[in-house]
């Protein structure tokens, strides 16, 4: 397989599954531009939200599980350990990448469902950052994907805390600029003022990079009105005292849990990071099609 060829095959099919482990893996991620190790806190399913465009497969569940902070540190600290000497780059489902592309860029916290839900949030961080260092990854920065309903929470708010005196980074998300379209894309019981609270008030205590998934319902794009409050949504954080480190639009890249759920053309999503550009000025906007 051609490298390109090998790229487009990882980027479409980020599996979660790696070895005989239950909670690491790694993948080729777009955003961090190279392997990410990827921590799964939530292999049972469980969510907060129900995004229509979410690729996990919900119609099987299994058994409700806390994650074992013991496991997840030993399964993080061989499969670090394995990079550092070379065995990962070599694995089948990297060795066609471009030498670029092979490195670690990260340790992402995310899963299968909403990280910051899990019980101990706080002491699974702890966990993280200590396998980083015992096996040498100095530096290696850990970042945290949710949905930003949880921000909010005591022990969330201390292992948020913890990642970003580390070097590390939040990637949350905000998928929408009215509560209709929120409650039709995430699918939650969770307030769409919460999430916006929550946005707002961790980017005054840190720098936060936004994560927003457009995508086409029955065919057609979010409406011209939906486009113009999720810019105004975006830049009310800056506007309220908040940093942004920057803005990620991207679109579906893998089947969804519904099919009425397409991808958008690239023109659309760089039409949109256009108008953000205008407005937040020295913010990174960079487009995933």
């Amino acid at each position: 397989m051609s490298p390109s060829g090998a790229v487009r095959r990882e980027h479409r099919a980020h599996p979660r599954d790696f070895a005989d482990h239950r909670y690491v893996y790694a993948v080729l991620s777009r955003r961090s531009g190279g392997i990410s190790i990827g921590v799964n806190l939530n292999p049972d399913k469980r969510c907060n939200f129900d995004c229509v465009y979410c690729q996990v497969d919900r119609r099987v569940m299994p058994p409700p599980e806390g994650a074992d902070p013991d496991v997840l540190k030993a399964e993080l600290t061989a499969l670090l350990r394995a990079a550092r000497a070379g065995g990962l780059a070599a694995h089948p489902r990297f060795a066609d990448l471009p030498e670029a592309l092979r490195g670690v860029r990260d340790v992402a916290l995310s899963g299968d469902g909403e990280p910051t839900s899990v019980a101990g949030f706080d002491r699974i961080v702890d966990g993280v950052l200590e396998a980083i260092e015992a096996t040498g990854w100095h530096g290696l920065p850990v970042v945290l994907i949710t949905n930003a309903a949880g921000l909010d929470r005591t022990e969330v708010r201390a292992g948020v805390e913890r990642i970003v005196a580390a070097g590390g980074d939040v990637w949350a998300k905000l998928d929408a600029g009215t509560a209709e379209h929120f409650a039709r894309a995430c699918g939650t019981r969770v307030p769409f003022s919460r999430v916006l609270a929550n946005l707002r008030e961790a980017a005054r205590r840190h720098p936060l990079t936004l994560q927003t998934c457009l995508f086409a319902t029955d065919g057609a794009p979010p409406s011209e009105a939906e486009v113009a409050a999720y810019v105004e949504r975006v830049c009310e954080i800056p506007h309220s005292g908040g940093t942004l480190r920057a803005v990620q639009l991207y679109t579906v890249a893998r089947p969804p849990a519904e099919a009425v759920v397409t991808p958008l053309p690239e023109a659309f999503l760089e039409e949109v990071a256009q108008r953000l550009r205008a407005r937040l000025s020295g913010v990174p906007v960079t487009v995933y099609p």
